[in-house]
């Protein structure tokens, strides 16, 4: 739940309430984490979407990015453990090697 909900009252409701920023804050970084991870599964189900589409191709812009998942995170031809991959693609979005991806897929969508 959030931080912000977590404020509370001193000296029997006489005083401030007590800011529970501190406490967001340091709950911010694992919660970016997790995102990273969450992030890191989502492209690599995508790169398998287009890998299981070949030889059929895509847009540029999602090539490339398929190539930079293919560089963390080889093609599944069998059963394995996916969580070095996940580490390796998670490593990738923390880092931003997506972002140069925003703004074409921003335009193609139509926003401004």
């Amino acid at each position: 739940h959030p931080a912000s909900v977590d404020s509370a009252p001193t000296s029997a409701n006489q005083e401030d309430h007590v800011s529970m920023a501190t406490h967001g804050a340091r709950r911010l970084g694992p919660m970016n984490a997790n995102l990273a991870r969450i992030i890191a599964i989502e492209l690599m189900a995508a790169a398998e979407g287009i890998d299981f589409r070949k030889p059929l191709k895509t847009s540029a812009t999602l090539e490339e990015a398929h190539g930079l998942i293919r560089s963390k995170a080889a093609i599944r031809e069998q059963d394995r453990e996916f969580s070095t991959d996940t580490e390796a693609v998670a490593g990738l979005v923390e880092q931003g090697a997506f972002a140069r991806f925003v703004p074409d897929l921003l335009k193609s969508l139509g926003c401004n």
